[in-house]
């Protein structure tokens, strides 16, 4: 049996129970700091009623934030972790006890974070994944970032499962002093355009206007719209600019707006991408990202479950394209999610086909040739349009008359988009993967190896009966893209001929994640 190799010189030795950085207290003080902080802040404005309130009633805030202070340092002392020959070993908890054993050949995904406060004191907090799990396996809040960092490298190093393919021959382990291979790095034009290309500013505005609508009483917000009002429409009108002026000046104002609205775009961007690396080494790929708070993340290349390429009309105006993948650690995809999710945020598409050919050499992407669907039934993804719309229609003529009628001129927009949809969709099967195709005015392509393949079902709606279709849904572990990876509207014989096809082929290979 071969020895595992030397821990990192930054790691501790000896096999003994290790305590976190002694600031790590601290840390979780502002975590849950920052959980707790609008209840405290309610707490303390609203438990108030007048002069003659008792002092003991202020004094509940601070009695809670000293409460917080004593459980993080409860939480320090009492947490320990130990770096075993297969596994780490980590020991929690106040009052119940909790010792857990993570394999390092079991974790899928590890990530190293620093926010501002973490660089100013040199620390890291470092994330243990499994596959499938809604919460990390170990959160270590905090390390030295040298000591973040090596034991990421342990992990890269001792998580070498074999591989489970047809040749069992022995693989060979990379050398300790291996330098990661750079496969993408976006430059600070790369980050500026992509931040111009994207809605982020938008989805901000949108959602501090629904925050304020909800904690701002209804009464202020009015009478804040109305006098602003007031007071826009007096300006305007003081200065006469008359029609054309006016018009003039409405289209400054858009254009301001929008302009804002990009520049919000690309400083939330340049926040989340400046620096953005994708390296592989070690069969595992790793993303660091960031500008104030930096993030590396990796995961083992075969623990990918599922791929997705994404494009939007204005992204293919300017030939780029996004890469994601789907891992077999954590839980559904938030744009905060721990788990590597973007091996791409946007670039050309040769780049992204690269990438595939790269990491994906057993394959033939893209496919030589998509199977098409047939075109029958094509309105059936407009009937959501064709059942709700007449409804506002009539709902709008009842209360505006003839104008509410112009509600009607999405029907055709909506057939028009279904009947493209339905056209465009495709796809491929081959001995290795299974790939499927959409979209239209935003276009994607997704696809998974056999060997990801988990279950199978033949799937039909009242609507498939009476066209003789069938749709087949593939699922993988750990996949939660918006884009199911389903074989839609095939033919009845065909859906079944391709299900056939399938089971025969899992039955004859062994699942690898």
């Amino acid at each position: 049996m071969s020895q595992p190799p030397p821990l990192p010189a930054a790691l501790p030795t000896g096999g003994q129970d290790q305590r976190l950085h002694p600031w790590s207290w601290l840390f979780v003080l502002l975590m849950q700091l920052r959980h707790y902080f609008l209840p405290l802040v309610a707490l303390l404005v609203f438990g108030q009623r007048g002069d003659r309130d008792p002092m003991w009633a202020q004094l509940i805030p601070l009695g809670a934030i000293v409460a917080l202070v004593l459980v993080s340092v409860l939480q320090y002392l009492s947490y320990r972790y130990q770096i075993g020959a297969d596994a780490i070993t980590v020991r929690s908890g106040l009052l119940a006890r909790n010792r857990r054993e993570i394999p390092f050949a079991r974790i899928h995904n590890v990530e190293v974070r620093q926010n501002p406060l973490h660089r100013l004191f040199g620390v890291a907090e470092l994330r243990l994944e499994s596959a499938g799990g809604v919460r990390p396996e170990a959160e270590m809040r905090v390390l030295r970032l040298d000591q973040a960092l090596a034991l990421e490298q342990l992990v890269r190093q001792r998580g070498q499962a074999p591989q489970a393919v047809a040749d069992d021959q022995p693989q060979a382990v990379a050398p300790d002093d291996a330098q990661d291979h750079v496969l993408l790095r976006l430059s600070s034009w790369d980050v500026l355009r992509m931040g111009l290309l994207s809605n982020r500013g938008w989805a901000l505005a949108v959602a501090a206007f629904g925050l304020l609508f909800q904690t701002v009483p209804r009464p202020v917000m009015d009478d804040a719209i109305q006098r602003g009002g007031r007071q826009a429409f007096g300006f305007v009108s003081h200065l006469h600019p008359g029609t054309t002026g006016a018009l003039l000046l409405a289209a400054s104002v858009l254009l301001l707006g929008w302009l804002a609205l990009r520049v919000l775009s690309v400083a939330l961007t340049l926040l989340r991408y400046h620096g953005f690396t994708l390296s592989e080494r070690e069969r595992r790929l790793t993303v660091a990202t960031g500008l104030l708070s930096r993030t590396r993340s990796s995961v083992a290349r075969r623990r990918i479950q599922a791929w997705t390429l994404r494009e939007s009309t204005l992204h293919r105006w300017f030939g780029l394209r996004q890469l994601r993948i789907d891992s077999a650690a954590g839980g559904p995809s938030r744009d905060d999610d721990r788990a590597l999710r973007e091996l791409a945020p946007l670039a050309p598409a040769a780049t992204c086909d690269g990438l595939v050919q790269h990491l994906l050499p057993q394959l033939h992407w893209p496919p030589p040739q998509w199977q098409p669907v047939r075109q029958r039934g094509w309105w059936r993804l407009a009937l959501g349009s064709l059942l709700l719309v007449p409804l506002l229609a009539a709902a709008a003529y009842w209360r505006w008359g003839t104008f509410g009628l112009a509600v009607l001129a999405w029907l055709p927009i909506a057939l028009l988009a279904a009947h493209r949809q339905m056209a465009r969709m495709g796809w491929y099967l081959d001995d290795h993967f299974v790939a499927v195709r959409g979209g239209w005015w935003k276009r994607w392509w997704r696809w998974a190896e056999l060997d990801k393949v988990q279950a199978l079902r033949l799937h039909r709606t009242p609507l498939d009966k009476l066209l003789g279709t069938a749709s087949l849904q593939l699922d993988t572990a750990g996949a939660h893209g918006d884009v199911a990876l389903t074989l839609r509207y095939l033919p009845q014989d065909r859906a079944q001929q391709v299900m056939e096809q399938l089971a025969q082929a899992l039955a004859r290979r062994k699942l690898r994640w």
